[in-house]
């Protein structure tokens, strides 16, 4: 800057007084001149117009390094950098011609060759007649300013980068949660790392359901060959993410030519155009680990730390919009199967319904042809085996579905013991005959050459291979082929039903031995079943330790039930035992007393068993049957256990309490079957457990040992 000299310094001459006091003051004047300069902070130099060094203080020294010995009468261009000669020139040029320069921005030279920033200020030296004599420079060292505002000028470009950089992450956020899937989500979650890093390529992996395994659900800029390799990247992997997602943390690979633990990798790096990568964990607020956000720079590369705090904040976004996805996907996922519970509950119930009307209706024919004068032998006997048949039908659903009820409760308890598998298929074959032969099937029987055993209940395991049978024969057109198959496998056997009925689709089949489901086509079909039958299967080959599967190739194709169970690795002896005690008077039947409240019950009951030679009472509720019992003592009681006035466990109870209660058989008739019921039954005094409704052949068959080995 120049200002016209309005303040140009003088050369200060002493006044006019006597030669000694003129000198003393002069040199007073001169000293404190010379105490002002030298002990300014600034450098302060003199200069001829020729520009040759006259005075040089001590802040000169400081500043730049020489001595005032080691200048004065020399060029002030000792300290000018080369470059700057004609500068010099240009300032005594303006001196001259009596301008002032006022902090004139420069660089000067120290005795060491160091560069110093310095503002400069220079006026022109006037003498007492106002001729300009020289020049006075007066130069301030700016280093530091100069430093505090390009450090002023680094902060504000860094503030105004993390303005621009929060408001695109704003912008991202917003978009972001206005996504309303989860792909869309992905896809706005990568497209914002790539802005906000400024990389081309990237793509975003999530974990399977067994947290071993990255899978590409995202990407930008790669193609087939990339995607293929990574398709699928086990946590153990020398990948960047997978490095990651085992550490937890971010991994940089900032050369992958360079970085030893990718150097398997570097052929694909190399093909899919990439140098660096940038893989960083998505992990939950509660630490649940989700994925692998990754981005490929195309050079060497190393973010920056405010593009990483900026990439850790849109991350902490990105994690709680998957967590909220997953969160909706879980309760829809509930939702749909509560709706579908619903459906097949409606459905089922709808099924329960026509399923017992369906034997009602001959039941019914039956006792009306029954009630008929005139009626032969051959038709009361045909219409007896109808209600019998129809009877037996009701009771095995009904068994079916207790029985599911009891597995899903944990409350079905098997009684195992070493069991032979051929005899246990054959008693499975013969229930499901009248099946089979109904629909003129072929049966197939391919069982072991030598025995086969198994520790397990019998009883149970006929169940499941008769279910299966029944199934194999619903589902299979008349005329079809039914195989049965037994193979070992190392310490297992298997046991495969096949036939070449309606098939299973692709649909049905995640949910085949779910409580209540049926084939759609088996809707049509007069024996269609409740649908519970491989729910009950799958239960019980549970319980042996076992499991089952379904194979088939789709509709029309036949299908395959295959049961996996362990063979029994130790001998044992199978034999039976008989009780001790005498017999009671066969000529003679039992003398037995029926209780129930419901008198059809009592009456066609006593009916059952008087035609079957024993000799039977009746009583309705629990004080008469404990009378009639103290009357005539009877052999055998069978009580219902819901009775009017007490219940049947204590009339058991009142019956043991007397002197001739012991040698009575009690008999507990209810419709609670479970293990819990069972056991309430025998602590009340009962000998046995019955459900209803009773198997004729099964009470007759208890009665008769009962007859021969009496209590």
């Amino acid at each position: 800057m120049t200002t016209p000299d309005t303040t140009t310094p003088t050369v200060l001459e002493p006044p006019d007084l006597p030669g000694d006091e003129a000198d003393r003051i002069g040199n007073l004047e001169r000293a404190r001149l010379a105490a002002v300069v030298d002990s300014s902070h600034d450098a302060i130099v003199s200069k001829t117009l020729e520009g040759r060094i006259q005075t040089w203080n001590a802040a000169a020294e400081r500043l730049f390094g020489y001595s005032a010995e080691e200048v004065i009468g020399k060029p002030i261009t000792i300290i000018v950098p080369q470059e700057l000669q004609a500068e010099e020139a240009q300032i005594l040029a303006r001196l001259r011609a009596g301008e002032r320069i006022d902090h004139f921005e420069t660089v000067r030279t120290t005795k060491a060759g160091r560069r110093i920033p310095v503002s400069l200020t220079v006026s022109p030296v006037r003498n007492a007649d106002g001729r300009i004599i020289g020049a006075s420079k007066i130069a301030r060292d700016i280093s530091d300013r100069q430093r505090a505002e390009r450090m002023l000028r680094q902060t504000q470009a860094q503030l105004a980068e993390h303005a621009a950089g929060l408001e695109r992450l704003n912008e991202c956020t917003a978009r972001l949660w206005s996504c309303h899937t989860m792909q869309a989500g992905l896809d706005v979650i990568l497209s914002a790392v790539l802005e906000l890093l400024g990389a081309r390529k990237g793509n975003i992996q999530l974990l399977d359901e067994t947290a071993t395994t990255l899978k590409i659900v995202a990407q930008r800029g790669f193609d087939g060959g990339f995607l293929d390799f990574f398709a699928e990247v086990a946590a153990n992997d020398d990948a960047a993410c997978a490095r990651a997602l085992q550490s937890g943390e971010r991994t940089i690979v900032e050369d992958t030519e360079t970085d030893e633990q990718y150097q398997s990798l570097r052929e694909v790096a190399r093909a899919a155009g990439y140098r660096a990568v940038v893989s960083t964990p998505l992990i939950g607020p509660d630490g649940t680990p989700f994925g692998m956000l990754s981005t490929h720079f195309e050079t060497r590369h190393q973010p920056t730390q405010q593009q990483l705090r900026l990439l850790d904040m849109f991350v902490r976004h990105a994690c709680d919009f998957i967590r909220r996805c997953k969160t909706e996907q879980t309760l829809r996922l509930r939702e749909e199967s509560l709706r579908d519970g619903d459906r097949r509950k409606d459905e089922f119930l709808a099924l329960l319904a026509h399923e017992l009307r369906n034997p009602l209706a001959p039941v019914r024919y039956a006792l009306a042809t029954i009630r008929k004068p005139g009626l032969t032998l051959e038709q009361r006997t045909r219409a007896n085996e109808i209600i019998e048949r129809q009877v037996v039908h009701m009771s095995h659903l009904l068994d079916d579905l207790l029985d599911v009820s009891r597995i899903t409760r944990g409350a079905i308890v098997l009684k195992k013991t070493r069991t032979e598998l051929a005899p246990v298929i054959e008693a499975a074959v013969d229930a499901a005959r009248p099946v089979i032969d109904a629909r003129q099937h072929s049966l197939l029987l391919d069982l072991a050459g030598e025995p086969v055993y198994l520790e397990a209940d019998p009883v149970r395991l006929t169940q499941v291979f008769s279910n299966l049978l029944i199934n194999a024969a619903k589902y299979t057109g008349s005329k079809g082929q039914i195989q049965v198959r037994v193979t070992k496998e190392g310490t297992d056997v298997v046991v495969s039903i096949r036939d070449n009925g309606i098939g299973i689709s692709k649909e049905l089949m995640p949910r085949l031995f779910t409580l209540f489901t049926q084939a759609r086509p088996a809707l049509e079909r007069s024996e269609g079943g409740l649908g519970v039958g491989l729910a009950l299967v799958r239960g019980l080959v549970t319980l042996h330790g076992g499991h089952v599967q379904a194979r088939s190739d789709g509709p029309n194709q036949g299908s395959e039930f295959i049961v996996q169970l362990p063979m029994s690795n130790s001998a044992g002896e199978d034999g039976t035992g008989e009780a001790a005690g005498g017999s009671r008077n066969a000529q003679h039947g039992l003398k037995v007393i029926v209780v129930d409240d419901n008198q059809d019950v009592a009456e066609s009951c006593k009916t059952l068993l008087e035609l079957s030679g024993h000799r039977v009472s009746t009583a309705y509720t629990g004080r008469e049957a404990v009378e009639l019992a103290e009357n005539i003592r009877p052999d055998v009681m069978l009580l219902d256990i819901g009775l009017p006035d007490m219940s049947g466990y204590e009339v058991a109870r009142r019956i043991r309490a007397t002197n001739w209660g012991s040698r009575t058989d009690l008999i507990a008739v209810t419709g609670w079957g479970q293990e819990a019921d069972r056991e309430r039954a025998f602590r009340a005094g009962f000998d046995h457990h019955l459900t209803k409704p009773i198997s004729t052949d099964s009470l007759e068959t208890l009665l008769q040992s009962l007859h021969l080995h009496p209590a």
